[in-house]
């Protein structure tokens, strides 16, 4: 289990992130055509895991829109957008915002994802829904970073990510 905050009040995610250096749990999620990605669906690029607990919030917009300018254009590199928000949604989102250089992707047929992530919230108004996460795999699903945000309304460090991501392509 691990503590961030609400709006300042604690709330606890079913585990914690995958610790650097180890394997990448798989996973199979929901795509915006109904379809089922797996990791291995990317195998061979860095993937940025931006999670977050739903596209209705400013601050998960936000890190939708950033992470498509900063990183989606860099070689070999995917951007992942997961959250538990039905892949219409995400969809729609992308669409509005003339997203290209992201994938959106839903648990919302996946739990295991959020628990073998360690990102479900157990507790607090948000519970059943994604905290908000930055994993980075490199080509070969190894994890090299994470970022468990503390206040899930703030945003996460995009300057660390994007930097750890430059180093790697």
């Amino acid at each position: 289990m691990a503590l961030v905050t609400l709006h300042g009040e604690q709330v606890e995610t079913v585990g914690a992130l995958p610790e650097e250096g180890m394997k990448a749990p798989g996973f199979s999620l929901t795509a915006t055509d109904l379809s089922m990605k797996e990791l291995r669906h990317y195998a061979g690029k860095v993937k940025v895991l931006n999670i977050f607990p739903s596209l209705d919030t400013s601050v998960c917009a936000a890190s939708v829109r950033r992470f498509n300018k900063e990183a989606g254009s860099l070689h070999s590199t995917v951007v992942l957008c997961i959250s538990a928000d039905l892949p219409f949604a995400h969809s729609r989102f992308c669409e509005i915002e003339g997203l290209k250089d992201v994938v959106s992707l839903s648990c919302f047929r996946s739990p295991e994802f959020g628990r073998n992530y360690g990102v479900t919230l157990t507790t607090g108004p948000l519970a059943g829904l994604l905290t908000r996460a930055v994993v980075i795999l490199d080509g070969s699903d190894l994890v090299v970073y994470t970022e468990l945000v503390p206040e899930i309304g703030q945003e996460p460090d995009y300057e660390a990510a994007i930097e750890v991501l430059r180093a790697m392509v």
